[in-house]
């Protein structure tokens, strides 16, 4: 029976999820199936109460849930000005070609540490290429667009909506990157271990 405003928020990653009737490990229950769609209802610390179809709930590690993109936009409108990924890859590796020269310069003693710093200043890049699926930093919007090799979709936005693309970034550094272990060649931790 599916509950009815049923809404998904994510879904489970392709491998499955182990689930909990509480957010404590000693309370196994049976593990969610692989990309079925959830409602996630509550966070707390690692651990995500999640919602099925059916009615029935979970806590899952919510680390590891996938964040449903919005809405794809609607067939016969226009496309977006993001819809061709090839300019956004272009600006990627036109950053990291600078990076590179200016790394290679900095190695080989060419320059010193504050030339590099002033090289490298303001260059912000991002990409992810798994397979087919690919994530693009687009840092001129402060966005992530997800791509398939033909269009782009916006997958995760740093900045509050509503904010004009011409207005300035906030004045704060950009944060450092979090490294987290791949699940193809890690073993998965469940939540709460350290």
């Amino acid at each position: 029976m599916e509950t009815e405003d049923f809404r998904p928020t994510h879904v489970v990653p392709q491998d499955g999820l182990p689930a909990w009737e509480a957010p404590d490990v000693s309370r196994p229950t049976e593990p969610l199936d692989p990309l079925l769609p959830v409602q996630l209802l509550d966070r707390r610390g690692d651990w995500g109460q999640v919602l099925c179809a059916n009615g029935w709930s979970a806590w899952v590690d919510g680390r590891l849930l996938v964040s449903v993109p919005h809405d794809p936009p609607q067939a016969g409108q226009p496309m977006a000005r993001t819809a061709d990924p090839r300019p956004l890859m272009a600006r990627v590796q036109e950053s990291l070609n600078r990076f590179r020269q200016a790394s290679e310069e900095l190695v080989e003693g060419r320059i010193d540490g504050e030339a590099f710093r002033r090289r490298t200043q303001g260059l912000r890049a991002g990409m992810v290429v798994d397979g087919e699926a690919v994530w693009l930093f687009d840092a001129e919007h402060e966005r992530w667009l997800y791509t398939d090799g033909t269009r782009l979709t916006t997958y995760a936005a740093q900045s509050a909506p509503g904010r004009p693309s011409s207005a300035p970034a906030p004045a704060a550094a950009p944060e450092a990157t979090r490294l987290v272990d791949d699940p193809g060649t890690h073993p998965r931790t469940r939540p709460g271990d350290g």
